[in-house]
């Protein structure tokens, strides 16, 4: 009796960590790589996986590191095949407005964490997702939802 008493305490403890596996979807990791795997643009997708990682330079332009508007002049010029100024402070002033809740994949996000001067940019993906180059984490897929970023959005547009 003892014995299948804790036979079947095993298995309700395993099937309980089962259930528990499943929330693990909803980390931002997962969320990532869904919004990835959505994108309209396979050659988006292949642009961004072998850009993820590289690390921040300001002023850089290529995999040895990269600034954000560096990365989002490249991204536009070729995926889309579209021209960026260099300067994310001037990519905002060369964009078509749209409010955040229009935007698509390929459409540019201005923030603004000094002051009220434009000074990052990012390229947005979908869900609520963009690709950036951060200062502290190079080039990543990051969630605009977050507070951080929600405070600093001062534009949002396309240049199509």
């Amino acid at each position: 009796m003892k014995r299948q008493l804790l036979c079947l305490f095993i298995i309700v403890l395993l099937s309980a960590c089962g259930t528990r596996k499943a929330n693990v979807s909803t980390t931002k990791a997962a969320r990532a790589a869904e919004v990835m795997a959505n994108l309209k643009s396979k050659d988006l997708y292949r642009f961004i996986t072998a850009w993820t990682g590289v690390k921040y330079r300001l002023g850089g332009m290529d995999k040895q590191g990269i600034d954000c508007s560096g990365f989002a002049l490249i991204l536009e010029r070729e995926i889309y095949g579209l021209t960026l100024p260099r300067r994310s402070k001037d990519q905002a002033e060369t964009i078509k407005r749209k409010n955040r809740e229009n935007l698509h994949e390929g459409d540019l996000i201005f923030f603004s964490f000094g002051g009220n001067e434009v000074d990052h940019v990012g390229v947005y993906l979908n869900d609520d997702f963009f690709v950036h180059a951060s200062t502290t984490r190079g080039v990543i897929v990051d969630d605009l939802k977050l507070p951080i970023y929600q405070k600093a959005i001062v534009k949002t547009g396309t240049l199509k």
